[in-house]
């Protein structure tokens, strides 16, 4: 059975590091890392990108489209005598449901008002950096998903760094807001629209629980394998978590999940832990740039782990000494500390 890898939460992670795993072997304790850098030379060419918006319901109020307040009592009784308010049963309940007039005034006298819209400015720094910085033809294509039954998507357009500064994004408008979270066909989308794309990297950014993962693991093994035989070009996915009922164990689930190839589809990210957008590229360094000519990696106790004399890769991997709690990189005359101890409760 192989050891349980555990990845650092962003929070933890050295400014200079992308990505840190550990795990605990009879051999010692083993670490993967990766230097936090964007695709350079042959790797940045040839990226197609797109950024997909959760559009379930549990959404509505992310995208400022909720009201809240408390209207009171002395004016809900005067709504009532206007009609304004109606009793609905629902689930065996009667509930009171304000009419429209009654919206329009409370929000008119300052006793209700819209939730804001966080989707909006999170979405358009992803949209500008992907246009700006990796896409080859300097346009993100973006999509609200989990519409309708939870599995349809609304194509909203490819857009231009300059073009996000004024993107609206306040929900579908053709489709509805889903009552259900079905990421697989997100996918499939970006999947099938760019085949022929040299590199894939798609964001999907998301609040809550998915109903489909099963099926999204289907899929994605899928797509590993053809990857793997050499029948479709390499795509790269980053599942983000915005709020605080995000389902971070099935984030990790894909995160790790098993292809039976070496094929690594899925990251997860927590926006609230990010350090920076450039967080997107934790697993996208590839294991044959070099960052510096020479470096070394020492333990805890000062001993040298590893000497890199022909080249320091984006990617290292070493076993440390049982139970380590730190590791140190030096490179170009400084030294980067690691912390290897995850805090009580800690991610994954």
């Amino acid at each position: 059975m192989a050891p349980i890898s555990h990845q650092l939460p962003s929070t933890l992670v050295a400014a200079e590091f992308g990505e840190v795993n550990v795990a605990d072997t009879p051999a010692g304790r083993t670490v993967r890392f990766t230097i936090l850098m964007e695709p350079q030379g042959q790797d940045a060419e040839g990226w197609q990108t797109g950024v997909a918006l959760d559009a379930s319901a549990s959404m509505k109020s992310w995208y400022g489209r909720n009201l809240t307040g408390k209207v009171p009592p002395a004016v809900e009784a005067e709504y009532e005598q206007k009609g304004w308010i109606r009793e609905k049963r629902s689930d065996g309940k009667r509930t009171k449901v304000f009419q429209q007039e009654a919206h329009a005034d409370a929000v008119e006298k300052g006793y209700l008002r819209r939730t804001p819209n966080i989707v909006e400015p999170a979405g358009r720094e992803f949209i500008s950096y992907l246009a700006a910085n990796l896409d080859a033809d300097g346009g993100t294509t973006v999509i609200y998903w989990a519409c309708g039954d939870g599995s349809a998507t609304e194509v909203v357009g490819d857009f231009t760094s300059e073009q996000c500064k004024s993107l609206a994004l306040a929900g579908p408008d053709k489709q509805t807001f889903g009552n259900g979270t079905k990421l697989a066909p997100a996918v499939r989308y970006f999947a099938e629209r760019f085949p022929d794309a040299k590199n894939g990297m798609y964001v999907f950014l998301t609040d809550g629980r998915l109903d489909d993962l099963a099926e999204a693991k289907v899929y994605t093994i899928k797509l590993c394998r053809e990857i793997a035989a050499g029948t479709r070009n390499p795509l790269k996915c980053v599942l983000i978590g915005v709020g605080d009922d995000v389902d971070e164990g099935q984030m990790e689930e894909l995160d790790d999940l098993d292809s039976g190839t070496d094929v690594d589809i899925w990251d997860h990210k927590i926006a609230k832990d990010m350090r920076g957008i450039q967080e997107i590229f934790a697993e996208v360094v590839s294991e044959n740039t070099t960052v510096a000519p020479t470096g070394m990696l020492f333990g805890p106790d000062g001993a040298i782990i590893t000497r890199f004399a022909d080249g320091v890769p984006a990617i290292i991997s070493a076993t440390l000494p049982t139970g380590a709690a730190f590791f140190e990189l030096e490179v170009a005359g400084q030294r980067i500390r690691q912390t290897l101890v995850m805090p009580v409760g800690g991610s994954r």
